[in-house]
């Protein structure tokens, strides 16, 4: 037994990039650790520069997501107006790239998903760097707008968060007391859980992934950009009989 927070995710609308190269931005099925761990960090107030904190926060919490809505993709084709690139020229805001001349216009496509629900499951480790309950009061109070994804997309639900003692991150899941609006949020996207997605120290145990997954969002550098590879267990839901599913 320890002690996991579970809160859930969801909004009319989510973005979880990939790998993103030229043109098309693609988006994923369902959030990866570093959408999380980002999302935890604007609760608490972290800024994006403060290298070492999240650093920390890298290395202190493993994660897990159940996919209990999916939701429909959705491609949006997108345009920008951005100054050129020039060496050693850095804008600060939004307003200085539009004040400077000449503009170019920049094309991409980018992937969202709709009326998508997640529950997801985080655990302390060794090296965590705040308490399970101090993340749960960030949630609730958030220092910094939480958005699911690209910040065009907000919370449509509050994320609800509770600390509950379970054996692994899917009892966690299954042991938090659900909010009525959430109930009737369930109801209207028929939830159903389809996927259980966590770090390997939270398999649950006697129950074997489908399949070890490697992805790229593990945060390497967040003021740059850059994150590394790790793996991910994928377990198929529901669970079989034989593995003490609940019916």
């Amino acid at each position: 037994m320890r002690d996991y927070l579970v809160f859930v995710l969801h909004g009319p609308m989510a973005a979880f990039g990939g790998v993103a190269v030229g043109e098309r931005r693609g988006g994923e099925m369902r959030p990866g650790r570093s959408a999380l761990l980002g999302l935890l960090s604007a609760a608490l107030g972290i800024e994006r520069t403060a290298a070492a904190t999240h650093a920390a926060m890298e290395r202190g919490y493993g994660v897990a997501v159940r996919v209990d809505a999916p939701g429909v993709a959705l491609s949006d084709y997108h345009t920008a107006q951005v100054p050129p690139a020039r060496r050693g020229e850095h804008h600060a805001t939004r307003r200085a790239e539009l004040d400077a001349r000449p503009l170019e216009t920049i094309l991409s496509r980018r992937e969202y998903r709709t009326d998508s629900l997640y529950t997801v499951a985080a655990w302390a480790r060794a090296e965590a760097p705040v308490p399970l309950a101090d993340l749960a009061d960030a949630l609730l109070r958030p220092n910094f707008t939480l958005s699911i994804g690209r910040k065009s997309c907000p919370l449509g639900l509050p994320p609800g968060p509770v600390v509950v003692a379970a054996a692994d991150p899917l009892a966690a899941m299954e042991a938090r007391p659900v909010p009525i609006p959430e109930q009737i949020v369930r109801s209207r996207l028929r939830a159903r859980p389809v996927t259980l997605a966590t770090d390997l120290d939270g398999i649950p145990d006697g129950i074997p992934p489908r399949w070890i997954e490697t992805r790229r969002d593990s945060i390497a550098s967040r003021d740059r950009w850059q994150f590394s590879l790790r793996q991910e267990a994928v377990i198929g839901l529901p669970l079989p009989a034989s593995v003490g599913a609940t019916p």
